[in-house]
């Protein structure tokens, strides 16, 4: 398998997608997604394009170098974060992944019982805008 069918299959796992949803994204038939990823064939660049709309880094497909965070656009706890979660096993990653989307729907639920009488807490008033910080 030549690096590009590799890396291919890498991400397309990494999106936890089939091959068959894989090609439909990308334009093309399974059996095709399949040559991808073995090296028998390349993909053209309408196809690379069509998945890197779905979060496929195309230029590490490519390349093998991830696409770069514009630097500064993330805080050093993010860096640090980021790091550490790209360190962690993919099971892990998954782990994760699961475990935040969980936490993500569950906190427009609770903040939403907040409402300004209750925000005494804080000892003045709060407003809607900051309650949607918190969020």
């Amino acid at each position: 398998m030549n690096g590009i069918g590799a890396r291919l299959r890498e991400e397309r796992e990494r999106l936890g997608l089939t091959q068959r949803v894989f090609g439909d994204i990308g334009g093309v038939e399974p059996n095709a997604q399949g040559k991808y990823e073995s090296g028998e064939r390349t993909p053209k660049a309408d196809y690379l394009a069509a998945v890197a709309t779905r979060g496929v880094d195309a230029l590490y497909v490519l390349s093998g170098t991830r696409t770069l965070v514009l630097q500064g656009s993330l805080s050093p706890e993010e860096e640090r974060l980021l790091g550490a979660f790209r360190g962690l096993p993919a099971a892990d990653q998954a782990a994760i992944a699961q475990l935040l989307g969980s936490l993500a729907n569950a906190l427009p639920r609770a903040y939403a019982k907040v409402s300004r009488r209750d925000s005494s807490v804080f000892g003045r008033e709060v407003g809607n805008g900051e309650i949607a910080a918190m969020r």
